[in-house]
């Protein structure tokens, strides 16, 4: 069911923090590694999630509860002495 998937992914993109940053990074990627998942989007979908403005889901997520969204450390190089 598209409708479920889309649910899903856009509750995602608007609620982790590293799902949206690979997004934002790489859309294509991830709507394909999403699909693998076994999520179903329509080709329709997959353009209109492209079109929508990657700035969307973070002025989304920034509304959002911060007890609502998954908490997300980015991995950073460590400094050689």
């Amino acid at each position: 069911m598209a409708q479920r998937s889309i649910e899903i992914l856009i509750g995602r993109l608007v609620t982790d923090e590293a799902f949206r940053s690979a997004f934002r990074r790489n859309a294509t990627a991830t709507l394909a590694a999403f699909i693998d998942r076994g999520y179903d989007l329509t080709p329709l979908e997959i353009v209109a999630l492209h079109a929508t403005p990657a700035h969307t889901w973070e002025m989304v997520a920034g509304q959002i509860d911060p007890r609502l969204q998954k908490a997300w450390l980015p991995v950073t190089q460590q400094e050689e002495p």
